[in-house]
């Protein structure tokens, strides 16, 4: 009795490879999916991580120009403290410094120079009012810690009366809002009124001319200029601690 093969059935085959592929695709979008999750947080990271700096730089700025405040404050009260003997003065000019103390000032720096005793408020401009409440600056010199020839005037029977003291080489100091320049006085000289070439620019370098009348001691309008030539020799801007002495050196010897 002869038997008819019977074709073996494709269905288990079929559904074995519908299988594998669903877990094929399973993976591919498990694997995707991590991707992407790791993409997001990266993303996330990065933002978190801008946000952080954004955030740090803003704060950094907002504490460093509340320091810088703070720093400005302080050396403001210091230039404006008033700091001067007067027993060297004329009667004239102690009554003419008192009248003016009616009125505010503008501090712009202030120069100290030991070796005479000085230390004094620099003021804008050389008007009678100016020079009777402070030394002051030359119109057309040089502006406060630029590059030039400074030139400051004041009066020798009141601010510069000191002046007679120094010599070649003595130190003098100008404070300003931005730091302390100190320079070497580099010479000394007599000169006629007319001799304006004191105040000759010096684009390439910061130097300091102090201009008073002369003799010191002299009836009436004295006829010749003392004139106090200077060279920078350092530049030192503030600091917390810096700024801090200066006041406590100022209060202190008031």
């Amino acid at each position: 009795m002869s038997t008819t093969p019977t074709s073996q059935d494709p269905q288990p085959s079929r559904d074995a490879s519908s299988r594998r592929g669903l877990r094929r695709t399973s993976k591919s979008r498990a694997l995707a999916w991590v991707e992407w999750s790791l993409i997001a947080l990266g993303l996330v990271c990065l933002a978190a991580y801008g946000v952080a700096c954004a955030s740090r730089s803003y704060y950094q700025s907002v504490e460093e120009q509340s320091f810088e405040k703070d720093i400005r404050d302080e050396i403001q009260r210091g230039l404006a403290i008033e700091r001067h003997s007067q027993e060297d003065w004329s009667k004239q000019r102690i009554g003419a410094f008192q009248l003016s103390r009616a009125q505010n000032v503008d501090v712009r720096a202030r120069l100290t120079i030991p070796t005479a005793g000085l230390s004094v408020m620099v003021l804008e401009g050389t008007d009678e009012t100016t020079l009777d409440r402070a030394v002051g600056r030359i119109p057309g010199t040089a502006g406060f810690d630029q590059n030039g020839n400074l030139g400051i005037a004041g009066h020798r029977d009141g601010f510069f009366r000191g002046l007679r003291h120094v010599a070649v080489d003595d130190e003098m100091m100008l404070s300003t809002l931005n730091g302390v320049t100190r320079y070497r006085i580099s010479s000394l000289e007599i000169v006629e009124p007319k001799d304006v070439e004191v105040l000759e620019p010096t684009p390439d370098r910061r130097t300091i001319t102090l201009v008073t009348c002369h003799p010191f001691y002299y009836v009436g309008s004295a006829p010749r200029r003392f004139i106090v030539h200077g060279e920078q020799v350092s530049f030192e801007p503030w600091t917390s601690e810096s700024a801090a002495a200066f006041l406590d050196e100022t209060v202190a010897s008031r």
